[in-house]
C-alpha cells in the first residue's frame, strides 16, 4: 500500500466512531478488571445487547494481541445484528464495521480495512443527513449502551450519547429507555422532569422491557409508594422470570423492603444462569450478612441460626472474592464474619488484604474503624485499636466514620483517666486528638477562605466585563 493511500486510510479510521476511538480503557487499573466488569455485568443481558457485548469483547481481544479472536467476536456481532435488527442491519452494523476496519488495519491487512471503511461511508451516504461517518443517532445509541455496560465511570458520557441521539429522533423508544436508565442510575433528571413520568413513558413506548419496570418500582419505593412497586415487580418477574437484570432489580427491591429471604431467592435464580458471576455471589453474601446483623440486633430468639447463616455468608463472599478481588468491602465483610465465629487468623488475613487495596478516603476510614473495633473487642488489644483509630482520624475527609473514631478515642482516654488521673498515655491521646481537630479546623477555614476569594475574584471579573 502506498504511503499516500495508507495515510488516507489512517485519516478515515480516526473519523470512525467505534470502540477504537472511544477511549474505553483509559485510566483503568488493568485490562483484567475492565474485562471482568464487562463480563460480570448483571444488567443488560438480554439478547438485544449481545451484539454490544461481542463488540466490547472484540476490542478487548485486540488489546490482548488476539486479533483472530477479535474477528470471531465481530462476526458474532454481525450475525446477532442480522437476527435482532434485520430491518436496520446496515445502520446497526456501522460500529461493528468500524471495529473490523481497525482490527484489519492493525493486522496489516490494509485493503480489507479499506473495504470496511468504504462500507461505513456507503451506508452513511445512502442515508444522508443526519447520517455521517462520525455522527448518527444509532452510533450515539450504540456508544451509550457500550459505556453503560462498561461501568459507572462511563455513565455521564453515556447519558450525553442518548441525549444527542434524541435530538435527532425525539420519539425513538430505545433512545428514551437508554436515557431513562442512565438518569435513574445517576439520579440526575432534567430540570422540572419527574423521574416517575420519564420511566412510565419509557415503559409505554416499550412495554416488553421488564428491566425498566423494575427501575420504576425501585423509584416508587424511594418515594414511599411501595404498594404500586410491589405489583410492578411481580408483573416483571411473571413476564421475565429468568432475566438476570430483572431478578437483580427485584432482589434490590425486596432487600430494601426488608424481605431478605425473598432477595436471596431472586439472586439464587439469577445465579443459575450466571454461576460464575462475582457480583451475584457478592450480593447473596451481603444478604446473609444482613440477616446476621438483623438477628444480632433484633431477634434474640433466632440466635441458634447464626452459625449456619455466617457459614453461608462466608461461602458466597469467598467465592465472590475468588472471582473478582476488587469488589468493595468484600474482604472486610469476610473478616467481620470470621471474627464473629472466633476465627481470628482468617479475619486478620482478610483485613490485611483489604488494607493492601487502593481505597477512597472514606472507605479507608471505614476500614480503620472496623479493624480498630476488631483489635479492641475481639483481640483485646487496645494499643493497636488506638493506632488504627488515630490513622483513620488523620485522613483528611470529614465523615461519620471519622466522628465515630474520635468518639471511641475520647472514650478510651476518659475511661483510663477515670482509673488513673495521671495516665500519661491517656493524656497524650487527648492532646493528639485536640491537635488533629485544631489542624482539621484550620484546613477547613483555609478552604472556605480560598473558596470565598475565588467567588470574589469571579465577581470582580464579571463586574469588569460589565463595565467594558
Amino acid at each position: 500500500m502506498s504511503e499516500i493511500t495508507k495515510n488516507s486510510l489512517e485519516s478515515s479510521l480516526r473519523q470512525l466512531k467505534c470502540h477504537f476511538t472511544w477511549n474505553l480503557v483509559g485510566g483503568e487499573n488493568s485490562l483484567d478488571d475492565f474485562e471482568n466488569r464487562v463480563c460480570n455485568q448483571i444488567e443488560l443481558q438480554s439478547s438485544e445487547f449481545k451484539a454490544t457485548e461481542c463488540n466490547i469483547l472484540a476490542y478487548i481481544k485486540h488489546l490482548r494481541g488476539q486479533n483472530k479472536a477479535a474477528l470471531e467476536y465481530l462476526q458474532q456481532a454481525e450475525e446477532l445484528i442480522q437476527r435482532e435488527h434485520a430491518d436496520q442491519a446496515e445502520i446497526r452494523s456501522l460500529v461493528t464495521w468500524g471495529n473490523y476496519a481497525w482490527v484489519y488495519y492493525h493486522m496489516g491487512r490494509f485493503s480489507e480495512a479499506q473495504i470496511y471503511v468504504d462500507k461505513v461511508k456507503g451506508v452513511c451516504k445512502k442515508f444522508s443527513s443526519p447520517y455521517r461517518v462520525n455522527n448518527s443517532p444509532e452510533i450515539e445509541c450504540e456508544e451509550g449502551w457500550t459505556r453503560l455496560k462498561c461501568g459507572r465511570k462511563f455513565y455521564e458520557r453515556a447519558k450525553v450519547c442518548f441525549e444527542k441521539a434524541l435530538e435527532e429522533k425525539p420519539k425513538n423508544p430505545e433512545f428514551i429507555i437508554g436515557l431513562a436508565i442512565l438518569s435513574y442510575r445517576l439520579d440526575t433528571w432534567p430540570i422540572n422532569q419527574n423521574p416517575i413520568n420519564a420511566l412510565r413513558q419509557a415503559i409505554r413506548l416499550n412495554p416488553d422491557n421488564q428491566y425498566v419496570k423494575v427501575l420504576l418500582a425501585l423509584k416508587l419505593q424511594e418515594l414511599n409508594e411501595e404498594g404500586e412497586g410491589d405489583s410492578i415487580v411481580e408483573e416483571a418477574l411473571e413476564k421475565a422470570p429468568c432475566a438476570t437484570d430483572v431478578l437483580r432489580g427485584a432482589a434490590k427491591f425486596y432487600r430494601k423492603k426488608g424481605a431478605v429471604d425473598k432477595a436471596i431467592e431472586m439472586l439464587g435464580k439469577a445465579l443459575k444462569s450466571m454461576p460464575n458471576n462475582a457480583y451475584l455471589h457478592y450480593h447473596i453474601g451481603c444478604c446473609y450478612r444482613a440477616k446476621v446483623l438483623q438477628i444480632q440486633s433484633e431477634r434474640y430468639e433466632e440466635r441458634e441460626k447464626l452459625p449456619e447463616l455466617i457459614e453461608q455468608g462466608l461461602d458466597y463472599l469467598k467465592k465472590a472474592d475468588e472471582l473478582n478481588g476488587n469488589l468493595p468491602n468484600v474482604c472486610s465483610y469476610l473478616a467481620s464474619l470470621y471474627a464473629q465465629v472466633n476465627q481470628y487468623e482468617e479475619a486478620n488475613y482478610y483485613f490485611q488484604k483489604e488494607f493492601s487495596k487502593e481505597l477512597a478516603p472514606v472507605a479507608k476510614q471505614l476500614l480503620h474503624l472496623r479493624y480498630g473495633n476488631f483489635q479492641l473487642y475481639q483481640m483485646k488489644c487496645e494499643e493497636k485499636a488506638i493506632h488504627h483509630f488515630i490513622e483513620g482520624v488523620k485522613i483528611k475527609q470529614e465523615s461519620k466514620e471519622k466522628e465515630k473514631m474520635k468518639t471511641k478515642l475520647e472514650r478510651i482516654a476518659k475511661m483510663r483517666l477515670s482509673q488513673n488521673e495521671a495516665d500519661s498515655e491517656a493524656l497524650h491521646l487527648l492532646e493528639v486528638l485536640d491537635e488533629l481537630t485544631e489542624k482539621c479546623s484550620k484546613q477547613m477555614k483555609t478552604q472556605r477562605g480560598l473558596a470565598s476569594a475565588s467567588l470574589l475574584s469571579s465577581a470582580s471579573i464579571a463586574e469588569a466585563g460589565d463595565e467594558e
